[in-house]
């Protein structure tokens, strides 16, 4: 099991060092000077100079590149051009909305995709197959920013049962925060369960063409208890992971929606920071979102050893 796990760490943090050349590397190559955004059109070129040479971007790129590894190496993502704070304090301070928008959105992708699925995969090819694999096409094709746009002008506007946007006031409670994040998490959720919805239809037709499922049912066992304690469990281990990653891809895949909805969560600020050239902010925010994927890759390998133990001996 220790074996199994430090080769997964290991493997992660080759993952976290590529994702950091890449990043740097990407906001490098953007047109644009930060600096010129920052002091704006009447500054002069010994205004521009000088205020490069106090963030440093004046030295050579290989030089940039590893003083900013020197403050990772010391847990520092660096300090924002723009908010003059640090790039930890402003992903802090937007983690809230973007961290229960995501928790809210899988609920509902998981809620509707797992059920759909296995309806699907028991009457395949009957109408309600065919119904949830058109629904499901339909989720993988519709833009994010229509369907927020549609559910705003219907819940919002004409029928006024959701706010708009926003996050409510500063005083506001949970009950009112998740009231502002319905519309935006039941987008996410929605275009989201199409995934979820595919990999469990496959991976219950895999199961249920199995001999010990057939058996289980010669037994005379209820149908039931077939579908959930034989075809469901061991289909587990692929919808944990669709789930696992449609959890990474909910705070990956933010930005749009936060920005429909007017979100102050860490999507709106990625937007920000790119339209800005905030260098710190692009590349501290999205190595913690790749770190945050490769956790939860890790995390869905822990899980992998609970669902199916075969796997945790495979790895001896």
């Amino acid at each position: 099991m220790l074996r199994f796990l430090l080769r997964r760490f290991g493997g992660a943090l080759v993952v976290l060092a590529l994702v950091a050349v890449l990043v740097f590397a990407l906001t490098r190559l953007a047109s644009g000077d930060p600096v010129a955004l920052l002091l704006g059109d009447q500054a002069t070129a010994a205004d521009i100079a000088q205020a490069r040479a106090r963030y440093g971007l004046d030295q050579p790129l290989a030089t940039q590149f590893v003083l900013w590894l020197g403050e990772l190496a010391h847990g520092n993502l660096g300090q924002s051009l723009f908010l003059q704070q640090p790039v930890a304090q402003a992903l802090a301070d937007r983690a809230e909305p973007t961290l229960f928008l995501a928790l809210f959105a899988v609920a509902i992708a998981a809620a509707i995709g797992v059920p759909a699925g296995m309806a699907a995969a028991i009457w395949r090819g009957s109408i309600a197959d065919q119904a949830v694999s058109t629904v499901a096409m339909l989720g993988a094709s519709v833009p994010s920013f229509w369907l927020g746009l549609i559910l705003i002008q219907v819940f919002a506007v004409h029928l006024g049962w959701f706010p708009a946007s926003g996050y409510g006031d500063p005083g506001t409670g949970l009950a009112g925060r998740l009231l502002h994040l319905a519309l935006p998490a039941a987008v996410l959720g929605v275009l989201n369960s199409a995934l979820i919805i595919r990999f469990t239809r496959a991976a219950m037709l895999d199961i249920l063409g199995e001999d010990y499922v057939r058996t289980a049912r010669a037994k005379g066992l209820a149908e039931r208890t077939v579908m959930l304690k034989h075809v469901l469990r061991n289909a587990l281990v692929p919808i944990v992971t669709v789930i696992g990653l449609t959890v990474a891809l909910m705070i990956g895949g933010t930005v749009v929606t936060e920005t429909v909805f007017n979100l102050p969560g860490v999507g709106n600020l990625v937007v920000r920071a790119v339209l800005r050239r905030d260098y710190p902010v692009i590349q501290g925010t999205l190595l913690v979102i790749a770190a945050i994927y490769v956790l939860i890759n890790l995390l869905i390998d822990l899980l992998y050893t609970v669902v199916d133990p075969r796997i945790r001996l495979e790895g001896k």
